[in-house]
Protein backbone atom coordinates (compact mmCIF):
# COMPACT_ATOMS: atom_id res chain seq x y z
CA UNK A 1 0.00 0.00 0.00
CA UNK A 2 1.20 3.72 -0.33
CA UNK A 3 2.70 2.74 -3.44
CA UNK A 4 5.89 1.46 -1.95
CA UNK A 5 7.01 -1.11 -4.25
CA UNK A 6 6.98 -1.19 -8.15
CA UNK A 7 5.35 -3.93 -10.26
CA UNK A 8 9.19 -5.12 -10.64
CA UNK A 9 9.67 -5.22 -7.00
CA UNK A 10 5.97 -6.88 -6.66
CA UNK A 11 6.57 -9.38 -8.79
CA UNK A 12 9.88 -10.62 -7.43
CA UNK A 13 8.62 -10.79 -4.04
CA UNK A 14 5.94 -13.35 -5.57
CA UNK A 15 7.72 -15.53 -7.00
CA UNK A 16 10.56 -15.53 -4.14
CA UNK A 17 8.25 -15.84 -1.56
CA UNK A 18 6.20 -18.32 -3.57
CA UNK A 19 8.97 -20.84 -4.25
CA UNK A 20 10.20 -20.65 -0.28
CA UNK A 21 6.64 -21.33 0.56
CA UNK A 22 7.49 -24.66 -1.64
CA UNK A 23 7.79 -26.24 1.66
CA UNK A 24 4.14 -26.63 1.77
CA UNK A 25 3.48 -27.98 -1.24
CA UNK A 26 4.80 -29.03 -4.48
CA UNK A 27 1.52 -30.46 -6.45
CA UNK A 28 -0.23 -26.93 -7.43
CA UNK A 29 0.37 -23.06 -7.13
CA UNK A 30 -2.10 -20.26 -7.55
CA UNK A 31 -2.89 -16.76 -6.75
CA UNK A 32 -5.69 -14.10 -6.55
CA UNK A 33 -5.26 -10.80 -6.99
CA UNK A 34 -7.89 -7.64 -8.44
CA UNK A 35 -7.44 -5.43 -11.16
CA UNK A 36 -9.92 -3.13 -13.11
CA UNK A 37 -11.50 -6.28 -14.67
CA UNK A 38 -12.29 -7.87 -10.94
CA UNK A 39 -10.76 -10.60 -9.61
CA UNK A 40 -8.97 -12.29 -11.52
CA UNK A 41 -7.21 -16.29 -9.72
CA UNK A 42 -4.63 -17.68 -11.56
CA UNK A 43 -3.54 -21.26 -10.52
CA UNK A 44 -1.74 -24.50 -12.02
CA UNK A 45 -0.61 -28.32 -10.92
CA UNK A 46 2.34 -27.30 -10.94
CA UNK A 47 5.45 -26.68 -8.49
CA UNK A 48 5.74 -22.58 -7.76
CA UNK A 49 9.48 -23.03 -9.40
CA UNK A 50 7.92 -24.22 -12.34
CA UNK A 51 5.68 -20.87 -13.07
CA UNK A 52 6.30 -17.24 -14.24
CA UNK A 53 3.58 -15.53 -11.60
CA UNK A 54 2.91 -12.13 -12.34
CA UNK A 55 0.73 -9.47 -11.87
CA UNK A 56 -0.20 -6.23 -13.35
CA UNK A 57 0.95 -2.82 -12.02
CA UNK A 58 -2.59 -1.91 -10.59
CA UNK A 59 -2.82 -4.64 -8.22
CA UNK A 60 -1.96 -4.27 -4.92
CA UNK A 61 -2.69 -7.07 -3.06
CA UNK A 62 -2.47 -10.56 -3.84
CA UNK A 63 -3.28 -14.29 -1.79
CA UNK A 64 -1.53 -16.99 -2.63
CA UNK A 65 -1.27 -20.76 -1.83
CA UNK A 66 1.08 -24.18 -2.70
CA UNK A 67 -0.79 -27.13 -2.01
CA UNK A 68 0.13 -30.53 -1.25
CA UNK A 69 -3.11 -32.66 -2.41
CA UNK A 70 -4.40 -34.62 0.47
CA UNK A 71 -8.21 -34.78 -1.48
CA UNK A 72 -9.15 -34.15 -5.06
CA UNK A 73 -6.66 -34.58 -7.55
CA UNK A 74 -4.29 -31.57 -8.38
CA UNK A 75 -4.26 -32.65 -12.08
CA UNK A 76 -8.10 -31.12 -12.39
CA UNK A 77 -7.43 -27.67 -11.96
CA UNK A 78 -10.34 -26.91 -10.29
CA UNK A 79 -9.60 -28.74 -7.23
CA UNK A 80 -6.88 -26.34 -6.26
CA UNK A 81 -6.62 -23.60 -4.40
CA UNK A 82 -7.45 -20.55 -4.57
CA UNK A 83 -10.88 -21.13 -4.84
CA UNK A 84 -13.74 -18.53 -6.54
CA UNK A 85 -16.74 -17.39 -4.15
CA UNK A 86 -19.65 -15.25 -4.55
CA UNK A 87 -21.67 -13.28 -2.14
CA UNK A 88 -24.75 -10.90 -3.24
CA UNK A 89 -23.00 -10.30 -6.53
CA UNK A 90 -19.53 -9.60 -4.99
CA UNK A 91 -15.95 -11.86 -5.65
CA UNK A 92 -13.86 -13.55 -3.45
CA UNK A 93 -10.87 -15.92 -3.37
CA UNK A 94 -10.35 -18.34 -0.01
CA UNK A 95 -7.37 -20.14 0.13
CA UNK A 96 -7.34 -22.96 3.13
CA UNK A 97 -3.90 -24.29 4.78
CA UNK A 98 -4.70 -28.04 6.44
CA UNK A 99 -7.61 -30.42 6.38
CA UNK A 100 -11.12 -30.31 6.94
CA UNK A 101 -12.78 -33.89 7.91
CA UNK A 102 -16.22 -33.17 8.02
CA UNK A 103 -17.28 -31.46 4.41
CA UNK A 104 -19.48 -34.56 3.21
CA UNK A 105 -20.89 -34.03 6.57
CA UNK A 106 -21.49 -30.78 6.24
CA UNK A 107 -22.67 -30.68 2.17
CA UNK A 108 -25.30 -33.44 3.17
CA UNK A 109 -26.19 -31.26 6.13
CA UNK A 110 -26.23 -28.21 5.10
CA UNK A 111 -28.38 -28.71 1.78
CA UNK A 112 -24.92 -27.26 0.21
CA UNK A 113 -25.03 -26.85 -3.85
CA UNK A 114 -23.42 -30.03 -6.01
CA UNK A 115 -19.97 -29.26 -7.19
CA UNK A 116 -17.34 -30.51 -9.09
CA UNK A 117 -14.87 -29.76 -6.29
CA UNK A 118 -13.89 -32.62 -4.97
CA UNK A 119 -11.22 -30.74 -2.21
CA UNK A 120 -12.24 -30.91 1.27
CA UNK A 121 -11.43 -26.83 1.36
CA UNK A 122 -14.18 -25.95 -0.48
CA UNK A 123 -16.66 -26.76 1.46
CA UNK A 124 -15.68 -23.05 3.18
CA UNK A 125 -16.31 -21.35 0.46
CA UNK A 126 -19.49 -23.09 0.16
CA UNK A 127 -20.53 -22.31 3.79
CA UNK A 128 -19.58 -18.73 3.54
CA UNK A 129 -22.26 -18.06 0.43
CA UNK A 130 -24.68 -20.03 2.36
CA UNK A 131 -24.56 -16.65 4.67
CA UNK A 132 -24.94 -14.28 1.75
CA UNK A 133 -22.25 -12.47 3.42
CA UNK A 134 -18.49 -11.93 3.80
CA UNK A 135 -17.82 -10.50 7.27
CA UNK A 136 -16.76 -11.58 10.55
CA UNK A 137 -19.86 -13.06 11.28
CA UNK A 138 -20.02 -15.74 8.32
CA UNK A 139 -16.23 -15.93 8.75
CA UNK A 140 -17.02 -17.35 12.43
CA UNK A 141 -20.38 -19.12 11.40
CA UNK A 142 -18.24 -20.60 8.72
CA UNK A 143 -14.68 -21.77 11.57
CA UNK A 144 -17.06 -22.75 14.27
CA UNK A 145 -18.69 -25.37 11.76
CA UNK A 146 -15.98 -26.87 10.00
CA UNK A 147 -13.83 -29.60 11.99
CA UNK A 148 -10.60 -30.31 11.16
CA UNK A 149 -7.02 -28.19 11.12
CA UNK A 150 -6.67 -25.16 9.15
CA UNK A 151 -5.33 -20.99 8.70
CA UNK A 152 -8.48 -19.65 5.98
CA UNK A 153 -7.01 -16.68 3.93
CA UNK A 154 -9.89 -14.61 1.75
CA UNK A 155 -9.02 -11.84 -0.28
CA UNK A 156 -12.23 -9.95 -1.30
CA UNK A 157 -13.00 -7.29 -3.90
CA UNK A 158 -12.14 -4.22 -2.02
CA UNK A 159 -8.44 -5.53 -1.97
CA UNK A 160 -9.18 -6.55 1.76
CA UNK A 161 -7.40 -9.22 3.08
CA UNK A 162 -9.10 -11.44 6.06
CA UNK A 163 -7.13 -14.28 8.19
CA UNK A 164 -9.41 -17.05 10.51
CA UNK A 165 -6.53 -18.92 12.65
CA UNK A 166 -7.30 -22.37 13.64
CA UNK A 167 -4.94 -24.51 14.82
CA UNK A 168 -2.35 -24.20 11.65
CA UNK A 169 0.21 -21.61 11.53
CA UNK A 170 0.45 -18.02 10.26
CA UNK A 171 3.64 -15.37 10.24
CA UNK A 172 2.94 -11.62 8.86
CA UNK A 173 5.98 -9.37 8.77
CA UNK A 174 5.05 -5.57 8.33
CA UNK A 175 7.45 -3.17 6.50
CA UNK A 176 7.25 0.58 5.95
CA UNK A 177 4.29 0.66 3.04
CA UNK A 178 4.08 -3.35 2.64
CA UNK A 179 3.19 -6.22 4.63
CA UNK A 180 3.98 -9.96 3.69
CA UNK A 181 2.18 -13.85 5.31
CA UNK A 182 2.87 -16.74 4.75
CA UNK A 183 2.80 -19.95 7.05
CA UNK A 184 5.65 -20.35 8.87
CA UNK A 185 8.37 -17.50 10.26
CA UNK A 186 10.69 -19.47 8.26
CA UNK A 187 9.53 -19.11 5.18
CA UNK A 188 9.32 -15.31 5.27
CA UNK A 189 12.96 -15.42 6.74
CA UNK A 190 14.00 -17.19 3.77
CA UNK A 191 12.30 -14.80 1.31
CA UNK A 192 14.25 -11.58 3.11
CA UNK A 193 17.35 -12.85 2.98
CA UNK A 194 17.05 -14.22 -0.73
CA UNK A 195 15.87 -10.31 -1.44
CA UNK A 196 18.01 -8.73 0.97
CA UNK A 197 15.67 -7.26 2.85
CA UNK A 198 15.59 -5.41 6.14
CA UNK A 199 14.28 -7.16 9.11
CA UNK A 200 10.65 -6.31 10.09
CA UNK A 201 9.27 -3.27 11.81
CA UNK A 202 6.94 -6.02 13.49
CA UNK A 203 5.81 -9.70 13.44
CA UNK A 204 2.48 -10.79 13.97
CA UNK A 205 1.73 -14.12 14.47
CA UNK A 206 -2.25 -14.61 15.09
CA UNK A 207 -3.13 -17.39 17.84
CA UNK A 208 -5.99 -19.86 17.79
CA UNK A 209 -9.57 -18.05 17.63
CA UNK A 210 -8.59 -15.18 16.02
CA UNK A 211 -9.52 -13.28 12.97
CA UNK A 212 -7.86 -10.63 11.04
CA UNK A 213 -9.23 -7.91 8.49
CA UNK A 214 -6.47 -6.02 7.08
CA UNK A 215 -7.61 -3.63 4.55
CA UNK A 216 -5.96 -2.11 1.57
CA UNK A 217 -4.41 0.65 3.19
CA UNK A 218 -2.88 -1.54 6.21
CA UNK A 219 -5.46 -1.26 9.15
CA UNK A 220 -5.96 -4.24 10.90
CA UNK A 221 -9.75 -4.69 12.15
CA UNK A 222 -9.90 -8.18 14.52
CA UNK A 223 -12.78 -10.78 15.30
CA UNK A 224 -13.07 -13.97 17.14
CA UNK A 225 -14.13 -17.24 16.76
CA UNK A 226 -14.32 -20.08 19.29
CA UNK A 227 -11.88 -23.15 18.31
CA UNK A 228 -13.46 -26.50 18.62
CA UNK A 229 -11.47 -28.23 21.36
CA UNK A 230 -12.08 -31.86 20.79
CA UNK A 231 -12.16 -34.00 17.80
CA UNK A 232 -12.69 -37.55 17.42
Amino acid sequence: YAGSLSVKQKNHLIRELSIAAEVRGTDATGIAYNTSRGLQIYKRPLAAHRLHLRIPAETHVVLGHTRMATQGSAKKNYNNHPFFGCVKGKSFALAHNGIVWNDLEMRRTKHLPRTKVQTDSYVSVQLIEQQKALDFDSLKAMAEKVEGSFVFTVLDKDNSIWFVVGDNPLCIMFYDGFLIYASTQEILCKTIKKLRLKAPTDILEPKEGEMLKIDRTGRITTGAFAPRTSYE
